[in-house]
């Protein structure tokens, strides 16, 4: 990476710690993944702003913030591996492998999928694994996960995914919760579930299938 972008991520990591305080891991984690490289071309200018911002397909790449946040309520201190539901732009993905040994991460619009792992494979990032499918569906052949992340809104989660949680594994994922979306947290003890509203947020919704 280079002065510029280095100096522009390390600056996000301290935007986004300024408003939501962050563990040294994360924040260093942010300040390493270039966030331009996720953004379409025509919105490089606003890259290292704290923006959610517009791609193809009608989908979103979400703002610093939010992602920071999504982030730490993962609780990614002592975890291995991470599975991810809605792989998007791959920004959140990226993140994440600076925290985690394994990143796998699903994503429904094959498109957006190709163009994730070209950006991974152009930033040298090799701890991510990706799949094209309908991520409601998990990824069961390398199951139990750490850790379990929705990167979009969910009515329900799909019992298939609390199955491939670890015991002791968390799951954060936008909830609906009538008009309204909530960061939830779940927690896996034996065949037990513990459950924890964080936020309100704004997540495009989980929708069903394989785009192609």
């Amino acid at each position: 990476m280079d002065r510029i972008t280095a100096t522009k991520t390390a600056r996000l990591a301290d935007d986004c710690h300024k408003i939501f305080s962050l563990t040294k891991e994360i924040k260093d984690a942010i300040s390493k993944t270039r966030r331009e490289e996720f953004v379409p071309a025509g919105f490089r200018h606003n890259a290292y702003k704290l923006d959610a911002l517009p791609l193809s397909s009608a989908q979103w790449i979400s703002s610093p913030l939010t992602v920071a946040k999504m982030t730490h309520y993962l609780e990614p201190q002592g975890a291995d591996r991470v599975l991810e539901v809605g792989c998007g732009s791959g920004y959140q993905a990226a993140v994440l492998s600076h925290l985690f040994r394994g990143v796998f991460t699903i994503e429904r619009i094959e498109s957006l999928m190709i163009q994730a792992k070209n950006k991974f494979k152009k930033l040298g990032i090799h701890n991510i694994h990706t799949r094209t499918d309908d991520g409601q569906n998990g990824w069961v052949q390398y199951a139990p996960y750490d850790r379990i992340l929705f990167s979009a809104t969910a009515k329900e989660i799909p019992q298939k995914l609390f199955e491939q949680l670890s015991d002791g594994g968390i799951l954060v994922a936008p909830m609906q919760k009538g008009t309204k979306q909530i960061i939830t947290r779940f927690r896996k003890s034996g065949d037990s579930l513990t459950e924890e509203e964080l936020e309100e947020c704004d997540f495009v919704p989980v929708l069903d299938g394989v785009q192609k």
